[in-house]
Order: C-alpha cells, then structure tokens, then sequence
C-alpha cells in the first residue's frame, strides 16, 4: 500500500509542479496586465491635462498672429505717410532692426504653430495607444493603433553614435475596422516594434548607403525568380528598417512587423514565446513582451502570432486576427 501511494504521489509531483508553474505564470500576467491599465490611465489623464493649455496656447497664436500682421500693416502706412520722423526715431528703428523683426516675428509665431500641432498630435496618440478596453470588443482602425506607436517611439528611431536613423516603410492595406481589444494590440505593437529597435541596436555596423540600390535591386530579382513576398524576408542590412505591412485575407486580416537586424536562432526561435525567456539584459529584458502578446494575440482575440526569423535573415512577427 505504501508502495502504491508513494508511486501515485510521484506521478502526481510533475502535474502539481505544471499546475504551479501555469499559477505563476498566470498571476504574473494579470499583474502586468494591471499595469499597464494603470499607466493607461495614467497616460491619458496626463495627455488630457498637456491638451489643456496647449489649446488655450494654440488659440492664442492667433490672435497673436492677427494682431501682430495689423501693427506691422500700420506701422508700414506710417513709413509711408511720414517718411521722414525725425533723427531720434530713425536711430531707434535701426537700433532695433525693424525689418529683420519684420521678417523674422511671423516665422517664430509659425514655428510655434507647428510645435504646438505636434503637442496635440503626440497627445492625441498617446490616448489612442493607452486608450482603456472595455469588457466587450469594439471596432477598431488597427492603423491608427500602429501609427500612435511608432510615434510615440519616434525618439528611439533616431540616429544615435551606433547607428543610422531607422527608416521606417510603412505598406498598409486597405484594412475594415477590427472588432478587438484595442489597448492590448497597441500592447502588442508597442512590443513587436520596441523588439525590432532592441534587434537594429544589436547591428555593430551598418554598410555604405551608396551599396543600398544594388542590393535592393538584387533582393528583387532574386523574389521575383523565387516567386516570394518580398516583403515578407527582408535583405540584410544596408540602412536599418523597420517594414510594417497590412493586408485583408478572406478570414481576417495579417499584420506583418519585420526588421534587417541579426536574426534569430533556430533554438532561441523556439523558446521565444516562453514565460520569462529573454535574451537580453536584466535592465533591458523582462521575458513577458512577446508571452503576454501572444496570450492577448491568440487566447483574447483567437488570432495567430508567428516569428519568421533566421541568422543574418532578418525577423518578421506575423500578426493574423480574425474579422
């Protein structure tokens, strides 16, 4: 008897450490899941509170911009009627530069226009990409969800001492809304594109732009011969890119997110989608990216997520939700 309970407790062990570990893993999931509805919130309450007095500074630059053509108007009509206002005057005016402040006013009040649209841009993106899901789907333009991403990733794409700037070509389709859980796709973009950043980093170095138009020509005859996607396998590096495209299929709809970095292991490939893997650093690396996107991917929205990596190959994750 005790022989029997002993070998029933050891076949039971493996079970209860599976149990134990899926309880882990499930726990932990639902903490990040919470926040990142917390700085979800958190976001949008801070893009609500930025809107505010960049509107009331927006609105102003008009006036200001009015105003400052209607004095600089009179100002040349009292050039004309009094052209000759005396010794004192004429030595403030050049003291002044009259004409370069004449010029150059309107371009700063531009400038700040233009600034203050970016403001609202980022802000606006900001909501889109945090905005809070609710407890049913909803129709969702996916771009807008890709588009408020890369633009709040916009700093990261910039040319630094290890690299070019990252050029990003964008290839959209012409995709329906999506009924979905909007802020867990923009979860999974933020992921898939901050990914293909940390894969164009780990590039030492990056070969002469002038080489660029022979390879690419190169990658195209050799697609054409092969009858591939090019787009779907991306030629290694020449500048680094990021290449984003979208396609409607007969069940559903296929984003594709792939970069010309190093590619990946067969091994690593494998294991890439496991609880708390990573490759990178501890400061740079949690391993729960690319386990809690497939869970939103697959378990939340019944879709696909796929890697299509290969050393020196380059990476591209395969995005497919059903409509």
């Amino acid at each position: 008897m005790e022989t029997t309970a002993h070998n029933q407790a050891q076949a039971t062990l493996p079970q209860l450490h599976e149990a134990l570990r899926e309880l882990k893993q499930t726990q932990l999931q639902l903490v990040q899941s919470e926040k990142m509805s917390s700085l979800g919130q958190l976001v949008a309450g801070i893009a609500h509170e930025i809107n505010n007095p960049v509107g009331f500074i927006a609105s102003n630059l008009y006036y200001i911009a009015d105003y400052t053509q209607t004095l600089f108007h009179l100002l040349s009509l009292y050039q004309q009627t009094f052209p000759s206002p005396g010794a004192k005057i004429e030595q403030e005016i050049l003291a002044a530069d009259l004409d370069y402040i004449a010029e150059d006013l309107p371009k700063i009040i531009a400038s700040m226009k233009t600034g203050t649209e970016h403001i609202n841009t980022l802000t606006t993106s900001l909501r889109t990409f945090s905005r809070a899901d609710n407890d049913t789907k909803i129709p969702y333009d996916l771009h807008r969800g890709i588009d408020s991403t890369l633009l709040i990733l916009k700093h990261r794409l910039k040319a630094n001492n290890r690299r070019p700037e990252i050029q990003v070509v964008k290839a959209y389709g012409d995709l329906p809304w999506v009924k979905c859980y909007a802020g867990q796709l923009n979860q999974v973009f933020m992921n898939l594109i901050a990914n293909a950043i940390d894969a164009l980093e780990a590039v030492e170095s990056w070969r002469p732009k002038d080489c660029e138009d022979a390879q690419q020509r190169q990658a195209g005859e050799q697609s054409a011969a092969q009858g591939t996607d090019q787009t779907s396998r991306i030629p290694q590096p020449l500048t680094p890119t990021i290449r984003i495209l979208t396609e409607q299929t007969d069940s559903g709809v296929i984003i594709r997110i792939a970069d010309n970095g190093p590619g990946i292991s067969t091994d690593v490939k494998e294991r890439i989608f496991d609880y708390l893997f990573t490759t990178k650093s501890i400061d740079k690396g949690t391993g729960l990216g690319l386990s809690i996107s497939r869970q939103i991917v697959v378990e939340k929205h019944g879709g696909l997520l796929q890697c299509i990596s290969a050393p020196e190959q380059g990476t591209e994750f395969l995005i497919e939700l059903p409509i």
